[in-house]
């Protein structure tokens, strides 16, 4: 659609990835196999030309076979363009494309931004991230949480969980989540908390079961629960592939259990376990406010590589 002389539209498919791909941002790399197994849609990215120069654009992403987008995780406008203009660009294009992307009268997906970890010492990178942020809260976005990107790399030391707590498969969907509801009590997780305003524990932790954990494919077995010696469960760890990355995809204490350091058996464990198979590298994530959970991951040679805004309306 045209909106003077600003054309405002979804991409015509793969043939437009380039396109698409003119403003630079990580993500642009697996823009194509996301398309290819249906991650991506292109009536879900959405570009602002005007001519044929790029100014702002916009996609969400989704799991494959859901109809449903999930969250918004690219948007950008050009950092080139003078004065406000850019700004104002970007809005008209979210508008345009959650109106017609979006179903009508539903929350729209979390908003998901990349930044590297020094972003608001870097006058330039700073401003990007802030422009953005800028444009999503004229659209009614507020920020949620800033998360810290964690990377444990193969030519760091492979850490060993101490002899204080066994590890043991875990042995069904039941048994793992209602750990995962008891670690909901106290959590410092910005995502936990915010469920558990809206549904019971077990129902948060059924939903995010369902959600992200049992859609993983790989291996269960590299799940473990830790247990105390006579066989308490004290936490869990899970290590996982999410088809992009080896990652740390949750790991926990059970509250009784907190403050005696048992974190860095876990997080030891899920590290070894993900390291034995040659891994190039394992990603995790956390909350900045998650302090001991960021000092259990730095204990264990993992580094901040990036961070992560998020932002939602309500």
């Amino acid at each position: 659609m045209k909106q003077n002389d600003l054309t405002i539209r979804p991409i015509n498919g793969p043939e437009e990835l380039d396109l698409f791909s003119q403003l630079p941002y990580p993500l642009n790399e697996e823009l194509a196999d996301d398309l290819a197994v249906g991650r991506r849609r292109p009536e879900w990215m959405w570009v602002a030309l005007r001519g044929d120069r790029l100014l702002a654009r916009a996609a969400w992403w989704s799991r494959t076979g859901s109809d449903t987008p999930l969250i918004l995780d690219v948007f950008d406008i050009d950092d080139n363009a003078a004065n406000s203009d850019h700004r104002d660009t970007g809005v008209r294009l979210l508008h345009t494309a959650m109106a017609a992307t979006l179903s009508n009268g539903s929350r729209p997906p979390e908003y998901s931004r990349l930044v590297p970890p020094d972003w608001r010492e870097n006058t330039v990178t700073r401003q990007a991230v802030e422009d953005r942020m800028t444009v999503l809260e004229r659209t009614g976005a507020r920020l949620f949480v800033e998360r810290l990107r964690l990377e444990w790399r193969p030519e760091s030391p492979v850490p060993i969980p101490t002899e204080r707590l066994a590890f043991r498969p875990i042995r069904d969907a039941k048994e793992l989540v209602a750990l995962m509801a008891l670690v909901l009590d106290g959590t410092l997780d910005a995502h936990g908390r915010d469920d558990l305003t809206r549904m019971s524990a077990q129902e948060a932790a059924l939903k995010h079961y369902e959600d992200e954990l049992a859609r993983y494919t790989s291996p269960r077995d590299w799940w473990r629960i830790a247990t105390l010696t006579d066989g308490e469960p004290e936490g869990f760890v899970l290590p996982a592939h999410n088809g992009y990355n080896p990652i740390i995809a949750y790991i926990a204490v059970l509250p009784a259990h907190r403050g005696n350091g048992y974190i860095d058996d876990l997080l030891a464990k899920g590290t070894r376990i993900l390291a034995e198979h040659d891994v190039p590298h394992i990603r995790a994530s956390t909350d900045l406010g998650n302090v001991p959970m960021a000092n259990a991951f730095q204990r264990a040679g993992y580094v901040n590589f990036g961070r992560e805004i998020n932002m939602t309306w309500n």
